[in-house]
């Protein structure tokens, strides 16, 4: 089938267009509504379609560089830096000089020279040139060759795998709503503090204990009265269940270290909460430590490029040799991972057995807070962790510092009720990572077996 495609230069199907940089040194340049993308801007980027990047320019901004207006539909390309990222503009777009980006001709399908690019990065590194880093110029693109099929064909081969890649992107949308309830649940009960001030504005206003009780109800639900009241004749566990956890929160404040907290909380050190520990790496001259090794162990390169702070897997394995020469050993689930160093504050819930490296610091949840509760921690205390953090050549923060920082210990029932309910939802998030897995593996078989013409869709009605 791939011989009946005809091989076909990138310009006969598209016009190539590169970018630029408006100088940095004048302001009047940046900060417009023009989306202006460089290749970091996809890097890690997992969707097909990119809107804008991280910065953006102005009309003046493009006026005085080479950069160009891409039009919606355009496919991206990074041509250094490195080469092979690939992204479908959303929208208008302009790019620095980084890419080499294809405005397809009528009659071609912007996801297919997609996957065609996505699956061609080493084809395309192979053009590449230059001493100080690869790059492969605009002639190059324009004259890289691929067998192309008709609109028809491209069609239904990116049908075939969009359809798979909407499900992932699907999958990674409700992990991201997931995850941001988890943080408001944290924010709200414990940094915030919303329950147990709602009581207070109550009972200040000369409200009884009951008013009191409905208005933390609220705090924690988002229903008014009205709907708190449907929702008790709908669903009357539920309710009870709301009102139960209301009625774990303080109805005053205490003074502390970290000033005012619910009554009956306390303070204590991270170090006295968790058991803090570090990782090590065993010897890679060794290869009894390596070779055939099915033990998960991790660096803070895995945690770089996961969407969401769930650890299924490991990029290295080691054997029980190798895992004899870490002092922490094998961390069981629901170990807490934070990268200390290079950079501080990557986070993820591990969900499977793991031994670490020295570029961690791993919080094994054994005292008297949960692996959620550490999670949110974390993530909440982030500025003031890499605050503590030295180091001259790249910043470290080290286990000792760690553990001196202060946390909120509110009451055991408070922290068992916010764990059994984002529990649930660090499970959901689990379960979409891995059938997004299985999704990629799937995609990533029939991608080049669609590309080649192996697999014939000619058949496949429209």
């Amino acid at each position: 089938m791939a011989c009946k495609w005809p091989l076909m230069k990138l310009s006969d199907v598209a016009d190539v267009a590169g970018g630029g940089t408006p100088s940095t040194k004048v302001s009047e340049y940046y900060g417009g509504d023009i989306s202006w993308l460089t290749p970091k801007d996809l890097s890690g980027y997992k969707k097909r379609y990119i809107s804008k990047g991280e910065r953006s320019i102005t009309q003046l901004g493009l006026d005085n560089s080479s950069a160009k207006i891409l039009p919606k539909n355009s496919v991206l390309l990074t041509s250094r830096a490195p080469i092979g990222y690939v992204a479908i503009a959303r929208n208008t777009v302009t790019t620095n000089q980084g890419f080499k980006s294809l405005i397809l001709k009528e009659d071609n399908d912007p996801e297919f020279f997609y996957y065609l690019l996505k699956s061609s990065k080493d084809y395309l590194e192979s053009l590449a040139s230059g001493s100080t880093f690869k790059e492969i110029s605009g002639l190059v693109v324009k004259n890289a060759e691929f067998r192309i099929p008709s609109y028809k064909i491209q069609k239904r081969i990116s049908r075939i795998l969009g359809v798979i890649d909407e499900r992932i992107e699907n999958n990674q949308n409700v992990n991201q709503t997931l995850e941001q309830m988890a943080q408001a649940i944290f924010k709200s009960w414990f940094v915030d503090f919303e329950p147990t001030k709602a009581k207070i504005a109550v009972l200040d206003a000369g409200g009884t204990e009951e008013d009191a009780l409905l208005a933390a109800m609220t705090a924690i639900s988002g229903k008014n009265n009205a709907e708190l009241e449907q929702f008790k004749n709908v669903s009357p566990e539920q309710y009870d269940k709301l009102k139960s956890t209301a009625e774990l929160f303080p109805s005053e404040m205490q003074d502390s270290e970290l000033g005012e907290i619910p009554y009956g909380w306390k303070i204590e050190s991270i170090g006295e909460a968790v058991t803090a520990v570090g990782g090590g790496t065993p010897s890679t001259k060794n290869p009894e430590y390596w070779d055939d090794g099915v033990i998960n162990w991790t660096t803070p390169k895995d945690l770089s490029s996961l969407q969401d702070k769930i650890l299924t897997d490991t990029s290295r394995k080691i054997t029980e040799q190798g895992l004899a020469k870490i002092s922490s050993r094998l961390l069981s689930v629901d170990t807490v991972l934070m990268s200390s160093r290079a950079p501080v504050g990557y986070l993820a819930l591990a969900k499977i057995p793991v031994a670490i490296n020295q570029g961690y610091i791993a919080m094994k949840c054994d005292k008297v807070l949960t692996p959620e509760y550490v999670l949110q921690w974390c993530s909440a205390s982030m500025e003031e962790i890499k605050g503590r953090a030295g180091g001259t050549t790249f910043a470290e923060i080290s286990r000792t510092s760690f553990r001196e920082i202060p946390v909120i210990v509110p009451s055991q029932g408070i922290i068992t009720n916010y764990s059994d309910t984002v529990k649930i939802i660090y499970e959901l998030i689990t379960k979409n990572i891995l059938q997004t897995k299985t999704l990629a593996e799937i995609r990533d078989t029939l991608l080049p077996r669609l590309l080649s013409g192996e697999i014939d869709v000619s058949a496949i009605t429209d």
